[in-house]
C-alpha cells in the first residue's frame, strides 16, 4: 500500500487499504478508505485507463454524494452522463433494467468505457447487470455507499434484478473492474441502514470466524459511533473473507453458498413483504440468521443456548430476530414462506439448500432438511408474538 508510482496498475497512497480479489486475468482490487469518491477519476485513470464513465445512482445517494463524483470525472472529460433512479428494492426490476440499459447506451459508452454504480446493493446489482449485457459486456466500477454494500454485495460479481417469483432470480456473474469503498460516506447513513448493514458484517463471524464474532461483541457499538479506525477494520476483514471465498468458488457451486447464511429464510421474508421499506434486506438477513441458529439448535446440530446468544447480540445491535418484529399487522403463512423458499437460486433436484450451523463460526451447507420438520418450525416461528 505504499506504492506511489504512476503505472496503470499503481495503487493510491495510504491511508487506503487494498484487498485483492484473485480471479486470474479478472483480478481486481477493493480499495477501502476515506475520500475515494472525491478523487475517483484519478484512481480510475490509474487502474483502468482514460475511459468515459456513465453513472447509475438513486435519488437519495445523488443528493449526498453525486456532485463530487461528477465534478471529479468532468474535470478530466470523463463524465458521459448520469442516471438517477428511485431508491428501494422495487427498483431492481426488469422495467428499470430496460431504462438503465437504454440510458447507458444513449450516452454512447463503448466497450472500453465504464459504468459506475454509485449506491447501495440495489444500484450495484442493477447497474452491474446492465453492464453485463450492454454490448455483450461493459466493465463497471462499484462505489458502494452503504455498509451492507461495502462489506458484501459490491464484491464478488453477483448482479441481478428481482422477479415476482423471488429475489435476484434474473442475473449474471459479472465481476467489477474495481471497487471503491469510501468510508466517509458511512457517516451519512441513517441509523436503520447502518444496523441493516451490520447484519452482513456479523454474518462473516457467524459463518466461519469466531474470533471476528468475538471482536464484534466487544466493538460493535463503536461501528455505529463512526469510529473510523474500527469501521475500516471491520470492512477490511469482511471484504478479505469474501474475497477468499470468491477466489475459491466464483459461481457459487460450493463454499460461496456459505455466504447465504440467513438468506434462504430472509429472502422469503423480503419477498413476502413486497421488497418494501417494511423490511430492509439486512433486517431480513438478521431474522434469517436467528432462524438458522434456532433451527440448527432444535435439530440437535449445535449446543443449547447458541441461538439465544446470537439473537441477543443481533438485538443489542438493534436488529430484529423474530417474524413478529416485522412492521404491520399481518404475518406470512408457512405455505407462503415455503413457496418463496422453493424459488431460492440454490434449489437443486427439487431440494432446498440451507446454511445451518454447528456453532458460532461453524456454518455448513446441507440439502438434508425434511419438509415436515421445516414446516413445523416455520409455523412455530410465525406463531411467536
Amino acid at each position: 500500500m505504499t506504492e506511489t508510482t504512476t503505472t496503470p496498475q499503481s495503487r493510491p497512497a495510504p491511508p487506503f487499504a487494498a484487498v485483492p480479489v484473485e480471479l486470474a486475468e479478472r483480478r481486481y482490487e477493493v480499495l477501502i478508505g476515506p475520500g475515494l469518491i472525491r478523487d475517483a477519476v484519478t484512481t480510475i485513470e490509474r487502474l483502468l485507463g482514460p475511459v468515459r464513465c456513465g453513472i447509475v445512482t438513486d435519488r437519495h445517494v445523488a443528493a449526498l454524494h453525486l456532485a463530487p463524483l461528477e465534478a471529479s470525472l468532468a474535470a478530466r472529460g470523463r463524465h458521459a452522463g448520469t442516471l438517477v433512479l428511485e431508491p428501494g428494492e422495487a427498483t431492481k426490476s426488469m422495467e428499470r433494467l430496460a431504462e438503465v440499459t437504454d440510458g447507458l447506451i444513449a450516452m454512447g459508452l463503448e466497450r472500453s468505457d465504464i459504468v459506475i454504480a454509485l449506491g447501495g446493493g440495489v444500484i450495484g446489482d442493477l447497474a452491474g447487470f446492465a453492464a453485463s449485457v450492454i454490448r455483450r459486456g461493459l466493465r463497471y466500477v462499484q462505489i458502494p455507499t452503504t455498509l451492507l454494500a461495502q462489506v458484501d454485495s459490491s464484491v464478488g460479481g453477483k448482479t441481478a434484478v428481482n422477479s415476482r417469483h423471488g429475489k435476484n432470480l434474473i442475473g449474471a456473474f459479472h465481476q467489477p473492474a474495481l471497487v471503491l469503498a469510501d468510508t466517509d460516506v458511512l457517516s451519512t447513513l441513517p441509523a436503520r441502514e447502518m444496523r441493516a448493514g451490520y447484519a452482513e458484517v456479523v454474518k462473516y463471524g457467524l459463518l466461519g470466524d469466531r474470533r471476528f464474532y468475538d471482536w464484534l461483541t466487544t466493538h460493535h457499538a463503536s461501528l455505529f459511533g463512526n469510529d473510523a479506525a474500527r469501521l475500516t477494520e471491520a470492512v477490511c476483514r469482511c471484504v478479505a473473507a469474501k474475497a477468499a471465498i470468491v477466489a475459491r468458488d466464483e459461481t457459487e457451486t460450493g463454499d460461496r453458498m456459505l455466504l447465504n447464511l440467513g438468506h434462504t429464510f430472509g429472502h422469503a421474508l423480503e419477498a413476502w413483504a413486497g421488497y418494501s421499506s417494511r423490511l430492509l434486506h439486512g433486517e431480513a438477513v438478521a431474522i434469517g440468521m436467528a432462524q438458522a441458529f434456532r433451527y440448527s439448535e432444535q435439530a440437535g446440530l449445535c449446543p443449547p443456548g447458541t441461538a439465544a446468544t446470537v439473537a441477543a447480540h443481533l438485538a443489542a445491535a438493534g436488529l430484529p430476530t423474530r417474524i413478529s418484529e416485522i412492521a404491520g399487522p399481518d404475518r406470512p403463512t408457512a405455505d407462503e414462506l415455503l413457496r418463496l423458499m422453493s424459488q431460492d437460486k440454490k434449489v437443486k433436484a427439487g431440494r432446498m439448500t440451507f446454511i445451518l450451523v454447528r456453532g458460532i463460526g461453524e456454518a455448513f451447507i446441507t440439502r438434508e432438511v425434511e419438509m415436515a420438520p421445516l414446516r413445523a418450525f416455520l409455523e412455530a416461528e410465525i406463531g411467536l408474538r
